[in-house]
């Protein structure tokens, strides 16, 4: 039995055995095309034809399937969207699974609830209940605005609920866990110079971008020892190139990389990843190096940080890492500069003479002559 038949299948997967003695996968999902899927569970071709398949429209019948008026019939007319339609498949992908993660949580009762009487109050709750997942509340209020925003514009409410209700702050100013570089140490330590591990490591320290870049660079993306590339979450936004100087260390680990391919980093099979083959493979690669916590999202964070202790301005890491925004840079650099302040403090304090003059008395009365 192969290597992908040893882990489960992902969800929506059904598979059997022909009468060949062939395994046949299957993507079955309510209200979506039935999709066969090739090759085994796990591989690259399997992982892109399955990621296509849940980013996919959903069929005709799921439309019949629903009740008028409903949070699933809503969802369902959102998918057919012009608005989400034009969104990225894994932008897609994450509306979905924040969607069914709702939906399941209440039982499967949520979607028989009628859209239109959904309050401000009843989002607040829901919310609340993901109180110690900021992230996750936040983001399930991201997609409930832009689902009730799609409510407005068909006729189905009159009012967007989902308007005052405010975002909750996380409990980490840091938001996901950020490499230390006593963990970029040990991971490299397990993983030397000249493997797929250390090369997916470098990506990440030294281009500051994430997974879903990560994946499509390759040797025709780097003119004069610079990397030439367009962020996959700003391409349709900003549009902005980046020109990435390439660092020595990550030249001397892609020179040392067995490559000859059109991406820098390729499966078993010799074919680049897909977005979520990439995060489940690197996410193997730490729990080797017995780096659990840790995630590739985490080597974006720490290529800020190490350019902000390099003495970097914001616009500098941005010019580097693509950041649309500078808040979360600010934030880096803030923390950099006061550590810095507080070692020049210290060295000061240090070198510094602490001999008490004496302070002169000053008496209020008048000695007696």
């Amino acid at each position: 039995m192969g290597p992908h038949l040893m882990r489960r299948p992902p969800k929506y997967v059904q598979g059997f055995i022909d009468r060949h003695g062939k395994p046949r996968f299957y993507f079955r999902r309510a209200g979506f095309k039935t999709v066969a899927l090739p090759g085994l569970p796990w591989s690259p071709e399997f992982m892109a034809a399955y990621e296509e398949a849940l980013a996919g429209r959903p069929a005709a019948i799921g439309s019949e399937r629903v009740k008028p008026g409903t949070i699933r019939a809503l969802a369902v007319s959102y998918y057919n969207s012009v608005a989400f339609r034009s969104m990225k498949p894994i932008t897609q992908s994450k509306h979905r699974r924040s969607l069914l993660r709702r939906d399941r949580q209440g039982g499967g009762k949520h979607g028989d609830k009628r859209a239109a009487t959904i309050q401000r109050e009843h989002i607040l709750k829901l919310m609340a209940a993901r109180a110690d997942r900021p992230d996750s509340a936040n983001g399930l209020r991201k997609v409930l605005r832009v689902m009730m925003k799609h409510a407005v514009e068909i006729g189905l409410r009159a009012d967007d609920p989902t308007r005052d209700v405010r975002a909750l702050r996380p409990k980490s100013k840091l938001g996901f866990h950020r490499w230390t570089e006593g963990e970029i140490a040990q991971f490299e330590a397990r993983h030397p110079i000249g493997t797929k591990a250390r090369l997916a490591l470098a990506l990440g320290l030294y281009t500051g971008q994430a997974r879903q870049d990560v994946v499509g660079m390759g040797p025709q993306h780097v003119r004069d020892g610079v990397l030439n590339w367009v962020r996959g979450k700003t391409e349709r936004t900003t549009g902005i190139e980046l020109n990435i100087p390439i660092h020595p260390m990550l030249r001397t680990i892609i020179d040392a990389t067995p490559s000859g391919h059109l991406t820098f980093l390729v499966t078993e099979f010799g074919k680049p990843f897909a977005v979520a083959g990439f995060g489940n493979w690197f996410r193997e690669q730490c729990d080797v190096a017995n780096l659990h916590h840790c995630t590739f999202h985490g080597l974006r964070k720490a290529a800020s940080v190490r350019l902000a202790e390099a003495g970097c301005s914001p616009h500098e890491i941005a010019s580097i890492t693509g950041h649309a925004s500078l808040k979360e840079i600010v934030r880096y650099t803030n923390t950099v500069d006061r550590k810095r302040l507080a070692r020049s403090a210290m060295e000061k304090m240090k070198t510094g003479t602490f001999s008490v003059k004496p302070v002169a008395r000053f008496d209020n009365k008048r000695k007696k002559s």
